[in-house]
């Protein structure tokens, strides 16, 4: 498999030894590279012949042996090889490239000296590099061996190999995720029990997901968020947007005005209003998602609390319109030049599918399996009506991709939040988190417990250790790891 070592440090510290230094025999100590709660290790990277289409033996166009190269990135510096029952971790690879995922779930690294894990990062079929048909993949003919059903067998198979490839056949497998992720880890457990032993779904919104109503909703909290950072925002954002629809229908003289205050690239037209607001709707969402205690370049390079950095610039500056501009600025980075239009993309998904190919992908997931409507209403959120609706999705999905959504089949496939006959996995959410209203929120048994963290934005638990973390993460994170040992010793 070919090989390359990639270095990435952050967040250098000893807040977490708490939990990590645990006792472990001398012979091990002595072979565990030494990293220190809070860094991000070196990794390798190796390439999986991954099969194309687990489900069909006839499928139309491909060969039999038909594979891609499945990307994964192992971490062996904390395994104990000497001990052939030490665990996997086994991150499941959500919607983006997986070096992106490895440099910001530095909790896995934390914790598996502790247990002498082996830790190994999967990449998720069409994002990053692990591209099925190359830069093809997104050809309407290709695109339709995208889904979660085939996501998960790639991690099974991959595992199985590893396993094999290792010599760990009696290897437990603890899986990790975010959001999507967490969605996969959860699925991941329910589907393949025998290949994984338990699970940690951080920010997993899998009942919104599968068609099931957000409480509260995802720009509800987002409002929320920018009320707790101060009481006086949400109206003031309100405020300016009514400007800027009240300009937009003065004709030109008005649309001049906004293209100056938002220093757009190009002069911005009527038919684009719509699109601009989403611009704005888009930035103020993710940064409530990534409202980290501490700088981060997880999303974008953002400073820590950027929920209250946003909400500042709208309160310091006398022109609403150029405050909401530079409000919304800070996730696109605040360049003398905003294109709306590169820098967001319109699509199936309510809340932004990002940009790229890998925003393509997520589009087409969107228009098939995950389903979900966040919508706004100037009521319980601060930002002007909009209503998405399942026709809306249908006609865009059917237009773009030629598809057309399936309603209900996740829950028919894996149950929604109707899994009491699953077992050993862990859901966290983050209050602060806009995700949090369309998670499973409360415990479903004695090992499907629900884990909160009240001062927490999107999974903020896999993230490395930090000395600005709240206390109730830290707490979170206890718990957690306790969980993981009585999955590993069931």
């Amino acid at each position: 498999a070919k090989r390359q070592t990639q270095m990435a440090a952050m967040n250098r510290h000893w807040t977490f030894a708490s939990i990590i230094g645990l006792v472990v025999c001398v012979a091990f100590v002595s072979t565990v590279l030494a990293i220190r709660p809070g860094d991000i290790p070196p990794y390798e990277t190796h390439y999986h012949d991954q099969t194309i289409d687990h489900f069909n033996f006839r499928t139309s166009g491909l060969s039999p042996t038909q594979t891609f190269k499945q990307r994964y990135l192992v971490y062996a510096g904390a395994w104990n090889k000497t001990d052939k029952n030490a665990p996997i971790f086994f991150y499941t690879g959500n919607e983006g490239d997986i070096v992106s995922f490895y440099n910001n779930t530095g909790f896995m690294f934390d914790i598996a000296p502790a247990f002498g894990a082996l830790v190994i990062f999967g990449e998720h079929r069409y994002y990053g590099e692990s591209l099925p048909f190359g830069d093809n993949s997104w050809t309407w003919s290709n695109i339709g061996y995208l889904s979660v059903e085939q996501a998960l067998a790639d991690f099974a198979e991959l595992l199985t190999a590893l396993k094999e490839l290792y010599q760990i056949p009696n290897a437990k497998v603890i899986a990790f995720g975010g959001s999507y992720g967490g969605m996969l880890t959860a699925w991941f457990r329910i589907k393949y029990p025998h290949i994984v032993a338990g699970g940690l779904a951080a920010s997993a919104p899998i009942p919104v997901s599968s068609g099931f109503e957000s409480r509260p909703g995802y720009f509800e909290t987002v409002t929320k968020d920018f009320a707790a950072a101060d009481s006086r925002c949400p109206g003031l954002v309100r405020q300016a947007f009514s400007q800027v629809l009240k300009l937009a229908s003065e004709g030109e003289k008005g649309l001049h005005t906004i293209t100056k205050a938002f220093q757009l690239c190009k002069p911005l037209k009527q038919s684009e209003v719509e699109h601009l607001i989403l611009w704005v709707v888009n930035s103020f969402g993710t940064l409530a998602m990534m409202d980290y205690p501490y700088p981060t370049d997880f999303e974008a390079p953002l400073p820590g609390f950027p929920i209250r950095t946003s909400c500042n610039l709208i309160l310091k500056n006398n022109d609403l319109v150029a405050g909401l501009a530079q409000a919304a600025g800070l996730f696109y980075g605040n360049s003398s030049c905003n294109d709306i239009y590169s820098e967001f993309i319109e699509c199936a998904d309510q809340t932004g599918c990002g940009t790229g190919p890998a925003g393509q992908s997520w589009d087409y997931q969107v228009c098939t399996e995950i389903l979900y409507y966040p919508n706004t209403n100037n009521v319980t959120d601060m930002f002007p009506p909009r209503n998405w609706t399942a026709a809306d999705r249908e006609s865009y999905c059917a237009k773009t991709w030629g598809v057309h959504p399936r309603p209900g089949w996740l829950t028919t496939e894996f149950g929604s939040s109707k899994i009491t006959a699953a077992s050993n996995i862990i859901f966290s959410n983050g209050l602060l988190d806009p995700w949090h209203g369309g998670g499973i929120l409360q415990s479903l048994s004695p090992s499907l417990p629900a884990v909160i963290i009240t001062d927490g934005a999107h999974h903020l638990d896999l993230r490395g250790s930090n000395p600005n973390d709240p206390a109730s993460v830290i707490e979170a994170r206890k718990k957690e790891v306790a969980y993981i040992r009585t999955f590993l010793s069931n």
